[in-house]
């Protein structure tokens, strides 16, 4: 059953993955293409400014659930890697329990302003403005079920020491990996 899951987990953000590199895709295609053709041809698509602007808006908020899912945010870890274990456990009960909170006003924020969106109707290509804010409940979700999961490790003791910094180191990460491959060469 766990396998499944975590095969699930894996899949869907390995989709969040794609939409990702598709809002850029998109994007560069759209600004491109609109340049190209006002300087060449004097004309424009006008579709393309709101709809670049749009898949910005969802390029930002799937890449904050993606960074999340992988630790990849940013963080400063000068105080917590000197606490003891303990301290670092409050540390990261409190850290989780914020930003729950936080994703639980994001969730509530999105949902007070659901039927002003539903009835605003974007300038130029005319949809629905909750197709483009309504992302708010989707990454409110997904990132309360990531900070849920760390503070139920966190309670029944299955969180590593490791694990307690949430902050990855990457200064010199390159160097280290290339030590590693001349070692196995």
């Amino acid at each position: 059953m766990q396998t499944t899951i975590d095969k699930a987990i894996h899949w869907f953000f390995k989709f969040l993955e794609f939409l990702v590199v598709l809002c850029m895709v998109a994007m560069v295609v759209m600004v491109f293409g609109n340049v190209v053709l006002r300087y060449a041809f004097n004309s424009g698509i006008s579709v393309s400014d709101e709809m670049s602007r749009y898949c910005f808006i969802w390029l930002t908020y799937i890449g904050a659930m993606v960074a999340m899912h992988e630790g990849g945010h940013l963080g400063v870890d000068t105080l917590i890697k000197h606490l003891p274990v303990l301290g670092k456990k409050v540390c990261l009960f409190l850290s989780e329990g914020l930003m729950l909170f936080c994703n639980v006003l994001f969730f509530m924020g999105t949902y007070e302003m659901h039927e002003l969106q539903v009835s605003n109707v974007s300038p130029v290509v005319g949809i629905s403005m909750i197709w483009i804010y309504g992302i708010g409940y989707v990454v409110s979700v997904v990132m309360g079920v990531i900070n849920l999961n760390v503070l139920y490790r966190l309670v029944t003791g299955k969180i590593t020491e490791e694990e307690l910094v949430q902050v990855i180191e990457t200064e010199g990460l390159a160097d280290v990996e290339k030590q590693m491959q001349g070692a196995k060469v």
